[in-house]
C-alpha cells in the first residue's frame, strides 16, 4: 500500500478559558498560514521524503549510471516499498534524507524468519552498453553460454530489465513482511550483469533456502502466459542438479498455481502443454544452482494484450504478491 500522507488525531473539544498563551499562538496563526500558502504555491521538489509507488531510480533508465548507495541525484528516487517502475522518467530531484536501501532494512518477525530467499531480476538495464563483456563466454557446467544478454521488451520500449527490477523490489517488501532474509543477484546497482554463473553462485553462497529468477518472454505475437521453468536432471561436466530436481518443482508449482489465482493469467498457450510448467537443461542459471531454483517468463512481452499487462503497475504488484505466496507456500512445508 502507497503511503499517501500523515494521519491526523480529530480536533478536541473547544475549551472556553483562554489564556495568554492562548492569545499568542492565535497571534502566529496568521503568519504561520501566510507561510504555508507561499510553500504551497512554490511547490517542494523534496517531497519525496516519504515514498511512493512511482518514484524511479536510475537503474530504471537504460544507459544511466548507477549513483553510489545512499546518493540522491537528478535521475535518482529513493524506491518505494511496493516497486519503483512506473514506465515515466522522475519528475523531479529527490532532495530529503537518504532513505536505507530496501535490501539492508532488518526482516520482520514473522513466519519465514531464519529463512533465506534469493531474487534474481533477469537481465540489467545497462547490459545493450557492455556488449564485450556480456558477450564473453562463461561456463554453465555442461558447456559454454554467452555471460549474459540484454533481454526483450515490448514494442512500446518497456524494457524486460526495468519489469524484473520492478516486480523483484515488490517480491521482496513482500517477503520481508513474513521475516525472510532477502538477496538480490544485482538491484541496479551495478552497469551490467552479472553474468549467469555468478547468479548462481550467489544463491549458493547464500545458502538459500529458495532462488527465483524473474523475467518476461519475448516471442511472437499471439503467443500468451506465464510459465515457471524447472531445472532438468543433470550430471554432467561441473553441474550436478540431481539433488534440486524435486524441492525446485514443488517451488515451481506452487508459484505456477499461486501467480494463476493471484494475476488472473492463464498459463502459456505455446510452451509447457498448458501446464504453465518447462523443464530446460540449457540455463546456466540451474545447471549450476545447488539450491531450489525456478525461473518464472511472467508473460510475453511482444504480444500486445500481455504487455498491457506487464506494463501495469497493478498487475505486477499481483505478479509478485503470485510468487511471494508460491515462495511461502513452498518454504512452509
Amino acid at each position: 500500500m502507497s503511503y499517501v500522507g500523515p494521519d491526523f488525531d480529530p480536533p478536541g473539544p473547544r475549551r472556553s478559558r483562554r489564556g495568554p498563551m492562548t492569545v499568542a499562538v492565535a497571534a502566529l496563526v496568521p503568519g504561520a498560514l501566510v507561510g504555508w500558502l507561499v510553500w504551497q504555491a512554490v511547490g517542494d521538489p523534496g517531497s519525496g521524503g516519504s515514498t511512493s509507488a512511482t518514484s524511479t531510480t536510475s537503474a530504471d533508465a537504460p544507459g544511466s549510471s548507477s549513483a553510489a548507495p545512499g546518493s540522491a541525484s537528478a535521475t535518482t528516487r529513493t524506491p518505494s516499498a511496493s516497486g519503483t517502475d512506473d514506465g515515466k522518467p522522475p519528475s523531479s530531484t529527490f532532495s530529503g534524507p537518504a532513505a536505507p536501501a530496501a535490501s539492508d532494512l532488518p526482516a520482520a518477525a514473522g513466519p519465514l524468519k531464519g529463512k533465506v530467499v534469493v531474487i534474481d531480476p533477469g537481465h540489467n538495464p545497462g547490459n545493450f552498453q557492455h556488449s564485450a563483456d556480456i558477450n564473453r563466454k562463461v561456463n554453465i557446467g555442461t558447456n559454454w553460454k554467452e555471460c549474459d544478454t540484454t533481454g526483450t521488451s515490448t514494442n512500446a520500449g518497456y524494457t524486460e530489465a526495468r519489469f524484473t527490477l520492478d516486480v523483484a523490489r515488490r517480491l521482496r517488501t513482500l517477503l520481508q513482511q513474513e521475516g525472510a532474509t532477502v538477496k538480490f543477484t544485482q538491484d541496479g546497482d551495478r552497469s551490467w550483469g552479472p553474468c549467469v554463473d555468478e547468479r548462481a553462485r550467489i544463491g549458493n553462497d547464500a545458502h538459500a533456502d529458495a532462488v527465483v529468477s524473474i523475467h518476461a518472454d519475448g516471442s511472437a505475437a499471439g503467443n500468451r502466459g506465464f510459465h515457471v521453468i524447472l531445472p532438468a536432471s543433470i550430471h554432467s561436466g561441473t553441474a550436478d542438479t540431481r539433488a534440486i530436481v524435486a524441492p525446485s518443482r514443488d517451488l515451481g508449482e506452487r508459484i505456477a498455481g499461486n501467480f494463476v489465482r493471484d494475476t488472473g493469467s492463464a498459463p502459456s498457450n505455446y510452451i509447457g502443454g498448458g501446464t504453465g510448467l518447462d523443464v530446460r537443461s540449457d540455463l546456466g542459471g540451474l545447471n549450476l544452482s545447488t539450491v531450489p531454483k525456478v525461473f518464472i517468463e511472467c508473460g510475453n512481452m511482444r504480444d500486445s494484450k500481455d504487455a498491457a499487462l506487464l506494463t501495469s503497475g497493478a498487475w505486477r504488484q499481483k505478479a509478485a504478491r503470485g510468487i511471494s505466496e508460491g515462495i511461502v507456500s513452498f518454504l512452509h512445508g
